[in-house]
């Protein structure tokens, strides 16, 4: 689209124009680089691949004129199409309007992308008030793995592997009236497979009693939505919850999660555990309704999770040692069984380094041809190692 095309150029002259950052907010770049070797064993034979990935980040300031940039790399290396899509979704798509994504090659066992994972521009003339324009991470979820009631982005709970949230391409405007309270408004235009599509959220934000308590409405994607959050703590343990209502239609679909996490001291180190539920009216009730679910607009959105009805989640993580940390999800389709276990360690190799390993074993019914029996039961075996240096 020719007006698209032109604010993209007048979004990267402006970045391009800056002036260098004053020597008091160097340094001026950092980023990362990560490498994930993985072999996959499913139902034919083993997959060997890779995926790379570069990122640059800056966030120069000029008094009250503030400037996010990150632009990534990402090579993805395989023989065949590995079950678990490793890094098919590493840089997700969710239909950013801004054109700031391009494949540099494309080959049959080779895939060279890069991206401005953010690139915008904020306005913050008093403390309480800031204007942002351009590609930012915008996050309005309460719980930790499964939130169905954030409109922006959502992670994958099952990706070990992204270090930050996506950006969107949105004007958002933020007032904060008091210290524990925030309103917070966002415009954001996408394309989908219906067209060129208008996103206008309002939300509030504020603590009550030592509970955050949190609502939002407006039209997403084109549909009227309403949500509400709360997070707080109950007999040592911390609550999480959010639902969204969204009319479809000629209908209206519930979303919703629910989940507790608390910390623990064993052995004189910490142990964190998180379980959460969702019930996902978008999902799918069961085999005979995947394909549906996968060819819909909220999924090609990026709007899914999972693509369940109703699935739990279950995470834990035991620091054994100042430099080593053990890990474990599960991921569980309640209506067609399926799982999804993943065991996992990390190292840390240094302070900027970090050197982690791990499996994802997919359980459930994988018998039929031609078809997905189970959401998880043809997934296999992955093992992964990753390397990941900050700098």
């Amino acid at each position: 689209m020719p007006n698209r095309a032109r604010i993209t150029r007048a979004v990267l002259a402006l970045a391009a124009c800056l002036p260098a950052a004053a020597a008091a907010q160097t340094p001026l770049f950092g980023g990362y680089v990560q490498t994930v070797p993985a072999v996959s064993a499913g139902a034919g034979a083993a997959d060997l691949s890779q995926f790379s990935r570069f990122r640059l980040s800056a966030e120069p300031a000029f008094g009250p004129l503030r400037i996010e940039a990150a632009y990534e790399h990402l090579v993805t290396l395989r023989r065949r199409d590995s079950p678990l899509g490793f890094g098919a979704a590493i840089l997700p798509g969710g239909g950013e309007w801004l054109d700031l994504q391009w494949t540099a090659a494309e080959e049959d066992h080779a895939v060279w992308r890069h991206r401005f994972d953010r690139l915008s521009v904020g306005w913050a003339p008093a403390g309480r008030f800031e204007i942002t324009a351009g590609r930012q991470a915008v996050s309005w979820g309460t719980t930790l793995l499964l939130s169905p009631a954030d409109p922006f982005t959502p992670f994958n709970p099952a990706d070990p592997f992204r270090e930050f949230r996506a950006g969107v391409d949105a004007a958002r405007v933020r007032v904060h009236p008091g210290p524990f309270s925030e309103i917070d408004v966002v415009f954001r235009q996408s394309e989908s497979p219906l067209g060129v599509e208008s996103t206008v959220l309002a939300r509030g934000l504020a603590t009550v009693r030592r509970w955050e308590i949190s609502g939002w409405g407006g039209a997403l994607h084109g549909d009227p939505a309403v949500a509400f959050g709360a997070a707080g703590a109950l007999a040592g343990w911390a609550v999480r919850g959010e639902a969204m209502l969204r009319r479809r239609g000629e209908s209206a679909v519930f979303r919703g999660a629910l989940g507790v996490d608390r910390q623990f001291q064993v052995g004189g180190r910490d142990l964190l555990i998180a379980a959460e539920y969702q019930r996902d009216g978008l999902g799918a009730a069961g085999p005979a309704e995947y394909a549906a679910v996968l060819r819909s607009d909220t999924f090609r959105r990026g709007e899914h999770q999972v693509i369940g009805r109703d699935e739990t989640v279950v995470q834990a993580s035991y620091q054994a040692h100042p430099l080593w940390s053990f890990a474990g999800l599960w991921l569980w389709n309640l209506r067609d069984r399926s799982a999804l276990l993943s065991p996992s360690f990390a190292y840390s190799a240094g302070d900027d380094a970090s050197i982690s390993a791990g499996v994802f074993v997919g359980v459930g019914d994988a018998a039929p041809a031609g078809a997905l029996p189970s959401e998880y039961g043809l997934a296999g075996v992955t093992g992964y190692a990753a390397l990941s240096w900050f700098f």
